[in-house]
């Protein structure tokens, strides 16, 4: 027997999911009508933005919220407290390094980013974003007075080098994120890089794998891109991506090459229920090609719905590696699982409320 948990952010709670059985997370394992699955609401009426934890602590996770900080469970999502007291903004987004369990990353609304490097205990503002050049033109379109980072994404093959994703406006990066601290007077043009030329401005997800050393996935409101050197040039594959609003992403562990988005036709049919038309695609062929030009040419995109919802109704799903080939779907219609690297889909048996389908799901994270 072997465990497997979810922690699943919807708009007002957050959902731990929990199954007993066949390793659910196992390379192709199979649906199995021993595993059981169960889901307990914690934090309810608690607004939600983000969520993130590690297989590394498995039983430690963290939620951002958008007015109490960030909260964390160390019980496998029992009991959460509150940690960070002095961060009082949007939690936008959490990262958890992968070199490190304990040093994980948070960022905000207004635009900023926060280190721990003790599993949540204390944590560090990191030089401000707002030095940026860039700064003036970013705005979020719902809240145009002000911008978030959307996600932050740790650099398997660096532990010092963080992207983030600014929304709406940029992509950053440092390799200085396990050293630089406000505190130090230090400028934010000094740690951060502004913009690396040719990337997208909307970013909603970034991914990176750790058998494909410099590759960084990006899924953003402008489209999906690619970059195989950390960032410093990107190709742009559309052929067969239909809907060019990108939102969610997940590459399998088992496979640098096969990436599935989520997408829509824009930000509307994307998260609001009322007018939601959302898909999900997949590639398998990421990695093709010698060059920038072979590569964008080489990537092809097809539908990847089998056992998902029918595209009207649902908003964009957030999705979530777990082991091997397994992935996981979460959106207003339920939590749905892949044991084939996204090629096919079972939803979950969980009890799905009514109320649940009618809000737009804020995180995901299995371990």
């Amino acid at each position: 027997m072997s465990d497997a948990t979810a922690y699943a952010a919807l708009d007002d709670r957050v959902l731990v999911v929990r199954s007993e059985g066949d390793d659910p997370t196992a390379v192709g394992s199979e649906p199995s009508a021993t595993d059981e699955w169960t889901a307990d609401e914690r934090l309810v009426g608690t607004d939600f933005e983000s969520v993130a934890t590690s297989p590394d602590r498995p039983d430690r996770a963290f939620a951002g919220t958008v007015e109490s900080g960030i909260h964390r469970t160390v019980d496998g999502g029992d009991t959460w407290e509150r940690v960070a007291p002095d961060i009082d903004d949007r939690v936008t987004a959490l990262a958890v390094s992968p070199h490190d369990p304990d040093v994980v990353w948070a960022g905000t609304e207004p635009s900023a980013v926060y280190r721990s490097t003790d599993g949540g205990d204390t944590w560090t503002p990191l030089p401000p974003l707002s030095d940026l050049p860039s700064e003036s033109e970013w705005s979020f379109p719902p809240r145009p007075h002000t911008h978030h980072v959307r996600w932050l994404e740790p650099d398997p093959g660096d532990p010092g080098r963080l992207y983030v994703a600014i929304e709406a406006g940029a992509l950053v990066r440092t390799d200085d994120a396990l050293a630089a601290t406000a505190a130090d007077g230090a400028d934010g043009t000094e740690t951060w890089q502004d913009r690396p030329e040719g990337a997208r401005y909307d970013n909603h997800t970034l991914a990176t794998h750790p058998d494909a050393e410099g590759r960084v996935y990006t899924a953003a409101g402008d489209g999906y891109a690619q970059s195989e050197d950390g960032g410093d040039t990107w190709t742009y594959p559309q052929e067969g991506l239909d809907h060019g609003y990108v939102w969610g992403l997940a590459v399998p562990r088992a496979d640098p090459d096969t990436v599935v988005v989520s997408a829509a036709g824009g930000a509307r049919s994307a998260h609001s229920v009322s007018t939601a038309e959302a898909y999900v695609y997949r590639t398998t062929n990421a990695g093709n090609g010698d060059g920038d030009a072979s590569r964008e040419a080489s990537t092809e995109w097809s539908l990847a719905m089998d056992g998902l919802p029918d595209p009207e109704g649902t908003v964009r799903s957030i999705l979530a590696a777990a082991g091997g080939s397994v992935l996981f779907a979460l959106n207003n219609r339920g939590l749905y699982r892949s044991a084939d690297a996204g090629a096919s889909w079972d939803r979950v048996p969980l009890e799905w409320p009514d109320a649940y389908e009618s809000q737009t799901p804020r995180g995901l994270a299995v371990v």
